[in-house]
């Protein structure tokens, strides 16, 4: 039997829904759905930071070698794909929002288990399990993107970004304020900690509304129409964006039902055939943009600078530990900082002009960091004006970073994927990118030690010159259009190709 009571239903389960929400409130609810969201992106980034002062800790106290070290350090991008891998199919499941509530419980165990661990073993499983957490974390922008107004959308995508590097801060305050605890006890406080935000997540999913694209995707119309109701400016809105959806879902116009029936095929199947084994030119442009941008991302350096910056300053000329710290810190602050700037333009001036933008400083600052690492690297001399320009590089690059391709690849990727393909196809883009993170990060010395550190960030400098071509003529701009909208814009080539091909009297 079909339900009627539609309404009543989501005001009991989305206590934000229960008032007649109006104007601005209807954005400060996208706002705050994507705020909650979020928190899975900053416990990402925590789980990252606080390993970067807990591993002197732990070393000390289970009495590790560097080797242990270096694997348990880096391992986690690598455990993260199988929780991007899976993130898709969970949330084409069960729903976007119940996907956010079991990645806050596997953030809460996950620390939780190294907290109490007595030896590498069990650490290491506290850290596969945190892995899969980071995988998970891909469903954040998907989410987050299908519930914010389009003026608003690349605003509120960026928030994920903003959040990993919130988190990667206070992992590196909880470092510096637990440090003088014993080493028994320093390390697994500094996990523990990480426990607070994802209690936090749990319950703040309790008042976020589900995905209404999701909900149309399971024929439950009603719901949906009700869900974007308290999401956009008025009835009328939300009833021409119920009919995008729904025609991009491939049902009927005329179904007008509160729930409808969906093909019963197998959906992960179906996604997996039109994603990789059959897609259509569009799909598969789609796909090769999304691997593209999440590759150049990683492969442009951006780990080696964050996790290695202490390093690279010494190889400068900087000697004082006090310094190093202090000059790593600033690298985090600068990077934080900076992403604002994406947040608050991307729906002005454009994504494709901020990845331009962005990408181009990115090869520029590499460049004038590998040059002062070549002067500087094994001089005697104290040319304090290479520390400066070292500086100013690493600052300038993770700057650059923050406005353009930092922030904005999980936003475009999400956004340009099919509602259909969306959560398998952005977990796909996940699965590249921390694949290359883990590879990266974890070659990034034995690769200076081969091409010197200076052929390293030149390397990284072409990459970064690499993907601001890509982006100049692959991508186009997606500011001010839906979701729908940007599904059409993708496939105009091939539909235009269509056209000429029927206009011509040629098969097609």
């Amino acid at each position: 039997m079909v339900q009627t009571d539609t309404s009543r239903e989501i005001s009991l389960t989305h206590p934000l829904l229960k008032s007649d929400l109006k104007g601005p409130c209807k954005t400060k609810y996208a706002v705050v759905s994507a705020i909650i969201a979020s928190i899975a992106s900053l416990l990402l980034g925590y789980n990252i930071g606080v390993m970067s002062g807990a591993q002197i800790f732990i070393k000390d106290d289970l009495d590790l070698t560097d080797t242990e070290i270096e694997i348990l350090t880096g391992i986690m991008n690598l455990y993260s794909l199988a929780g991007s891998l899976t993130a898709g199919w969970t949330s084409d499941s069960i729903g976007r929002r119940n996907t956010l509530t079991l990645t806050a419980i596997i953030y809460f165990v996950g620390p939780l288990i190294i907290s109490f661990s007595n030896n590498y073993f069990w650490i290491m499983v506290g850290r596969f399990v945190t892995g899969i957490g980071i995988g998970y974390s891909v469903i954040v922008p998907v989410y987050i993107a299908e519930v914010s107004p389009v003026t608003m959308r690349g605003f509120l995508t960026s928030l994920a970004e903003l959040a990993v590097n919130i988190g990667l801060l206070l992992g590196y305050i909880s470092n510096f304020l637990l440090a003088d605890l014993s080493v028994h006890l320093s390390w697994r406080l500094m996990f523990t900690l990480g426990i607070v935000p994802a209690v936090t997540l749990g319950f703040g999913t309790l008042v976020m509304p589900e995905s209404p694209r999701w909900l149309v995707m399971k024929g439950k119309l009603g719901k949906a129409q009700e869900v974007l109701t308290h999401l956009t400016a008025s009835l009328e809105d939300a009833k021409t964006q119920l009919e995008e959806i729904k025609e991009t879902a491939g049902i009927p116009k005329e179904s007008t039902s509160e729930v409808v029936p969906v093909p019963k095929q197998s959906h992960d199947k179906s996604v997996w055939k039109e994603l990789i084994m059959k897609p259509t030119p569009s799909v598969c442009r789609i796909l090769i943009t999304v691997l593209a941008i999440q590759f150049f991302q990683q492969a442009s350096g951006i780990d080696t600078v964050v996790l290695y910056s202490p390093r690279v300053f010494e190889k400068a000329g900087m000697k004082s530990n006090s310094t190093l710290l202090g000059a790593t810190m600033a690298v985090g602050l600068v990077k934080t900082i900076s992403i604002p700037v994406a947040m608050i333009l991307s729906d002005r001036v454009g994504r494709r002009s901020l990845l331009i933008t962005g990408t181009a400083g990115m090869a520029a600052s590499l460049v004038m960091l590998g040059l002062g690492l070549q002067i500087g690297d094994g001089s005697v001399m104290n040319q304090t004006w290479i520390v400066v320009v070292c500086i100013v590089a690493v600052l300038s690059y993770v700057s650059f970073f923050s406005i353009g391709i930092g922030p904005l690849t999980m936003a475009y990727s999400s956004e340009i994927m099919p509602l259909k393909l969306r959560a398998q196809g952005v977990a796909l883009g996940m699965a590249m990118n921390r694949t290359v993170c883990g590879v990266v990060t974890m070659t990034f010395i034995s690769l200076y030690e081969a091409i010197t550190i200076a052929g390293s960030f030149y390397l990284y400098a072409g990459i970064a010159g690499m993907a601001c071509a890509f982006v100049y003529i692959c991508l186009p701009e997606t500011k001010g259009k839906s979701l729908e909208e940007i599904e059409v814009l993708f496939g105009k080539k091939e539909k235009e190709i269509e056209g000429n091909g029927k206009s011509l009297g040629v098969a097609v």
